[in-house]
């Protein structure tokens, strides 16, 4: 009945994954003429800012579907590293888009080389495991 129990929200979950992941990609194609628009359209002429929005939008949009992919190829689990390296990207967009604050540029800078740190020792960790394994 466990067992019963558990494949039928494993596939309730996925489901509703794939119905989170065809609306996303619906958006992203809206954002893609939007973009369009705004570049090549001469009545729809935008400033450079709001084409960085729907670009960084874009982007982030698409990070959320590769984690989603990955999150059901590893059996429903999203590995640290992934959630560290889209953190980082994120604080990178961040940092494009508010470049002029000093003090927010420096935190964000911050982050990310706590962020690069956290990265390193997660690597340092999985080696050392390795070597005990070996042994």
């Amino acid at each position: 009945m466990e067992e019963k129990l558990k494949m039928l929200l494993s596939i309730v979950m996925n489901v509703f994954l794939s119905i989170l992941a065809i609306l996303i990609l619906i958006y992203m194609g809206l954002d893609l003429v939007n973009i369009f628009k705004l570049i090549f359209i001469q009545n729809k002429m935008g400033s450079i800012d709001t084409i960085a929005d729907y670009i960084l939008g874009f982007f982030m949009l698409f990070e959320f579907i590769i984690m989603t992919l990955k999150y059901i190829e590893d059996a429903h689990n999203v590995p640290i590293k992934y959630l560290v390296l889209i953190s980082i990207t994120a604080i990178l967009r961040q940092l494009l888009v508010v470049h002029n604050n000093g003090g927010q540029t420096l935190l964000l800078t911050i982050a990310i080389l706590t962020l690069t740190l956290t990265l390193y020792l997660l690597e340092l960790i999985k080696a050392k495991e390795k070597i005990r394994k070996n042994k």
